[in-house]
């Protein structure tokens, strides 16, 4: 059954870039092959447990030995503003007793004494593979618990060796969608309910731009997954549209829940000042086709005009300071054109960017922003690439995840973190402020003047 999900995601008709491929490519799979041992930037189980970790009320209990659990435990620094369950690691810590024997009766005592000791609306029961290897049935073991203990316990079955790190986001939309979303019935509806799909609240960003939607009058009934709770999630069908943030881990989602529930879809970021204004006039369209106030449009836009004026005024200062300095952007899972225009906007210049994890669409957004010079866009930069970049002065700094900083720092250039370890939120129009306030007290700070002069004893 699982063998056959796969193959069902890897030919994703939402997905512009499979569908551009002929029929036999389409066949082989978007997923790269990992190859046993080597570090493949993360498996399926780790890709599934990032994008299910942020509903922040639930158990999430792994099924494998513990350093899986070690790996993967608080891997994305999302913030919650309630339950701190969610930070909980919880872990079945299979032995070879149990390989031989197997786990099941284990996961099952395990599965009951979480729901004694936190009594939680639920559990998340995630497969790895050692798991999967020796046969352990947890679809059956979730439903018998489910059924003696009176609490939802979803099976996510995503063991690291069937794919990437991508397509455990995607088996993780697939669990939600058979086990979670649709069981609850709330009597709350309402014509401006949307949700989010792809936002994990990292750093915090739901809070820069949930009260933008809540001035509108626009209700977020849930994130999926950041901030989340089990409920909410489990109410997601009766929105009346949803927002993709990250096209490539979700759109099957999106796609089956329009398919289901009729939900309507888009693809937007709340990444940059022009992007977020965007993003916020295509949730009002599209709420306003579904019926709800037709006033929307025209508060939308008034609310756009403030807060891109407040914003430009905040920027201002910026400006001279930055003017003209060249950034090499290796974003990883961000938006790569958002955060190409909002550094342009204050008078940057990216040199180059990496595009391998975007969409086709996505690409060529970022290829236009680039002036459409091919040479600036990269699948990947090696080490070697970025390092002779800032030696021969072709950048002034780099914006990246944690893995590459070393390179930036070895070159004594510049550094910030973009990616999901950082601790600064960037979303909407006070995050692009705080981006930019974060660029300028990096490169402008004297200690790379001290760090790149000669040694006194190279001076003597």
């Amino acid at each position: 059954m699982l063998k056959r999900k796969v193959q069902e995601l890897m030919n994703e008709p939402g997905c512009s870039i499979n569908q551009s491929k002929s029929a036999g490519e389409r066949k082989k799979g978007c997923g790269k092959s990992l190859v046993p041992g080597a570090a493949a930037g993360g498996c399926a189980f780790d890709g599934a447990k990032i994008a299910l970790q942020p509903v922040t009320d639930v158990v999430h209990l792994v099924h494998g030995p513990i350093a899986c659990e070690g790996n993967s435990w608080d891997g994305r620094n999302s913030w919650s503003s309630g339950s701190d369950l969610y930070r909980v690691g919880f872990t079945t810590d299979m032995s070879n007793l149990d390989i031989v024997a197997g786990g099941e009766k284990k996961l099952y005592r395990a599965i009951k004494e979480a729901i004694r000791r936190y009594d939680p609306p639920a559990v998340f029961v995630y497969q790895t593979c050692v798991g999967a290897l020796i046969g352990d049935d947890i679809d059956a073991v979730c439903k018998a618990a489910s059924e003696r203990l009176g609490r939802p316990v979803v099976p996510v079955n995503a063991p690291g060796f069937v794919g990437s790190k991508n397509l455990g986001n995607r088996l993780a939309g697939e669990a939600l969608l058979e086990h979670v979303i649709g069981t609850v019935e709330p009597d709350d509806c309402g014509p401006t309910d949307i949700n989010i799909l792809g936002e994990y609240n990292v750093a915090g960003e739901l809070d820069q731009f949930r009260p933008l939607l809540a001035r509108l009058g626009i209700r977020l009934r849930t994130s999926i997954t950041g901030d989340a709770r089990y409920a909410e999630v489990a109410a997601a069908h009766t929105a009346r549209a949803n927002m993709v943030l990250c096209s490539q881990a979700l759109v099957t989602l999106a796609r089956k829940m329009k398919e289901r529930w009729g939900i309507p879809y888009f693809e937007g970021s709340f990444y940059g000042i022009s992007d977020t204004s965007e993003a916020l006039r295509n949730i009002a369209r599209m709420l306003v086709e579904r019926g709800a106030d037709p006033g929307l449009a025209e508060r939308t836009e008034i609310l756009i005009a403030e807060e891109e004026t407040k914003a430009w005024r905040l920027l201002e200062p910026y400006k001279a300071r930055l003017a003209g300095r060249k950034v090499l952007l290796y974003t990883g899972g961000v938006k790569s054109w958002s955060v190409i225009q909002a550094l342009q906007e204050v008078g940057m210049e990216v040199v180059g960017t990496s595009v391998r994890k975007a969409t086709e669409a996505d690409r060529q957004k970022a290829l236009a922003r680039l002036g459409d010079d091919e040479e600036k866009l990269a699948d990947a930069i090696t080490p070697r690439d970025m390092y002779a970049m800032f030696r021969d002065g072709k950048a002034d700094m780099m914006l990246s995840g944690g893995r590459s900083q070393f390179v930036a720092l070895k070159a004594r250039t510049p550094w910030i973190d973009i990616n999901q370890e950082r601790h600064h939120g960037y979303a909407a129009y006070d995050g692009m402020v705080e981006l930019i306030r974060q660029i300028d007290l990096s490169i402008n700070n004297p200690i790379w003047a001290q760090v790149r002069a000669p040694a006194p004893w190279e001076e003597a």
